[in-house]
């Protein structure tokens, strides 16, 4: 790890640091050769005023945080900072693209194109389920790698049907990789470590707070060609992420469903905004045909 890389990776350990505060570190010292010369005060102007209280910069603090990233190697975890050539290149093109993201599992589906983002309700139904079924298999064939958020619902499904499909999936995580949520996905996320990916930008340790969801969904939109919205009503989180793509000049697609279902009132707004009406995998396919040598 070069310095300027270890540097980063180690000011993203400290609590509550936004991405903002990260880029004033960077216009002011681009190199970060003074961060370990800095004291508290000097960093405390980039915090909120409600996080200074638990900022430091002791000798004991800064060896927590070398020996944590030190233990990365040894769990399998690699960190790939924007600074990398590994980093994907549509991820810089995002608004706040995460500074670097910790990831384990087959990193080369990173560089793997086309993704396609897969998201929806966490109360998933039969309906959305059974679309998942029709519509996957002509992508996997297709090598469309999958990208979803490892939520209940939708998302797990989306993972799970990819996996018995022998394709391949990334789960983009709110919170660090030592703090899988929700509990009862901590098995899929491990299977997924050994032949899949599972990501975050948030250091390994950081346990998952409310923010960090809408967050990662920039995420899951910024690594993919487009996004597949299943299901979601329409106050849903999912569309966060749709509306990311959007914003990124990405595609939206979305499933249709009954007037009468609360999980398709997003779906069915957002194709009255714009986004491309899906009832076959032909329907996406045909979009991706620059990605894909033959369809």
């Amino acid at each position: 790890m070069d310095e300027l890389k270890e540097r980063l990776i180690h000011l993203l350990h400290y609590p509550n640091i936004s991405w903002t505060a990260v880029y004033q570190q960077l216009k002011k010292d681009p190199h970060l050769s003074s961060l370990y010369q800095q004291t508290a005060n000097d960093l405390q102007q980039y915090f909120s005023s409600k996080h200074k209280s638990s900022f430091e910069t002791s000798p004991q603090f800064i060896e927590s945080i070398q020996y944590q990233i030190h233990q990365y190697k040894s769990n399998d975890i690699q960190v790939i900072s924007i600074f990398d050539k590994e980093y994907p290149e549509s991820l810089k093109q995002i608004y706040q693209p995460p500074w670097a993201i910790f990831a384990k599992g087959n990193l080369s589906l990173l560089g793997r194109e086309p993704k396609l983002a897969v998201v929806g309700s966490r109360q998933g139904s039969q309906y959305g389920k059974s679309a998942i079924r029709f519509i996957f298999p002509r992508l996997i064939e297709k090598e469309v790698v999958i990208v979803s958020g490892l939520a209940k619902g939708i998302d797990t499904f989306a993972h799970e049907s990819a996996i018995n499909l022998n394709g391949s999936t990334i789960a983009v995580i709110a919170g660090g990789l030592y703090h899988i949520y929700p509990k009862e996905n901590t098995d899929l996320a491990l299977e997924m470590t050994k032949t899949q990916l599972v990501l975050s930008e948030y250091p390994p340790d950081t346990k998952p707070e409310k923010w960090h969801f809408p967050a990662r969904n920039r995420i899951i939109s910024g690594l993919s060609f487009g996004t597949l919205l299943i299901e979601a009503n329409i106050k849903s989180g999912s569309l966060i992420t749709a509306n990311y793509a959007v914003n990124e000049g990405r595609e939206v697609f979305a499933l249709p469903g009954s007037i009468f279902n609360p999980l398709s009132s997003g779906t069915n707004h957002i194709i009255q905004q714009g986004a491309k009406l899906i009832t076959s995998a032909e329907g996406i396919l045909e979009d991706m045909q620059h990605l894909i040598s033959k369809i």
